[in-house]
């Protein structure tokens, strides 16, 4: 991209500090119109961006997202300045990177009212549907990916085959709803051989394969919705005895509903989590 514009302010501290200005006066004379219950998410443009520097997506899609979220305004921060409190809209170009207090996440996937939550995936459907239905259990919306056959019903991200995502955080979570039906996800890495691995978990495999190029692994679901947690260094360590490095795919193919998938620099309590990376379940009336 270019260096001018909006997005070049924002790559500076004065940048930042002419948004920030901006921003408060508009806000502050305007405080009582915006939605109060915002999820504080910090993102830190200082130190020349380098709190961003692990998690930012490279490449194409990285190009691509900023592109599309140009003049997206994707956050309201509740901030104490002086002693006063007020409201800042921060422009924020690479939506699915966040920087939460004490953490770094990468959103691919998130279902909380929004129009195209597949906007940097592609999909496939043969025999099969992709929907975005309301899930009774926790009363919300979801993706649901069915088919007659997993291998060929899937999303895929990024979108574009010849792209990487470039996302060198270790932990992938995944916020999957057990159809009990045949079901299976991939994930595409590269390690410090400059190798791309593949694994597959499938909730009808019973065993552990390792093969040069790819591993496939038993993927065990209990009733109703599962937070899967996988630990990419340290499967990447056992199955081929080398150093994860990135992800640069991930693939998830009929059958389930999903609620979410996001990349995170380290596993999360719920407690921890920012609000809108957990899941609600509804209370159950006695």
């Amino acid at each position: 991209m270019n260096g001018s514009g909006p997005f070049f302010l924002l790559k500076s501290k004065l940048g930042f500090i002419l948004v920030w200005l901006a921003a408060s006066s508009v806000t502050l004379a305007a405080g009582s119109l915006i939605h109060r219950r915002s999820f504080a998410f910090l993102v830190i443009f200082l130190r020349g961006g380098r709190a961003l520097k692990s998690c930012e997506p490279k490449g194409k899609l990285a190009e691509e997202l900023c592109l599309r979220t140009h003049f997206s305004l994707v956050s309201c921060l509740s901030c104490t300045v002086l002693g006063m409190q007020s409201f800042v809209l921060i422009t924020f170009a690479v939506k699915f990177v966040v920087v939460s207090s004490g953490g770094c996440f990468s959103n691919l996937l998130l279902l909380l009212g929004r129009s195209k939550p597949l906007q940097i995936w592609d999909k496939e459907v043969v025999n099969g549907q992709i929907k975005r239905p309301h899930d009774e259990d926790i009363q919300s919306s979801v993706l649901e990916i069915a088919g007659s056959n997993v291998q060929s019903t899937y999303i895929t991200c990024p979108a574009d085959p010849a792209a990487t995502l470039g996302i060198k955080l270790p932990f992938l979570v995944m916020i999957v709803k057990n159809m009990k039906k045949y079901f299976t996800f991939e994930i595409q890495v590269l390690d410090d051989k400059n190798v791309r691995r593949r694994f597959r978990a499938s909730n009808y495999q019973s065993m552990t394969r390792v093969k040069p190029f790819i591993c496939t692994m038993p993927l065990r679901l209990e009733d109703g919705w599962n937070n899967i947690q996988l630990n990419l260094t340290d499967l990447t360590r056992r199955a081929y005895g080398t150093n994860y490095v990135e992800t640069l795919r991930v693939q998830v193919h009929a059958n389930c509903r999903l609620r979410r998938i996001y990349f995170s620099d380290r596993l999360y309590s719920e407690e921890e989590l920012p609000p809108e990376f957990k899941l609600y379940l509804p209370m159950q009336k006695v």
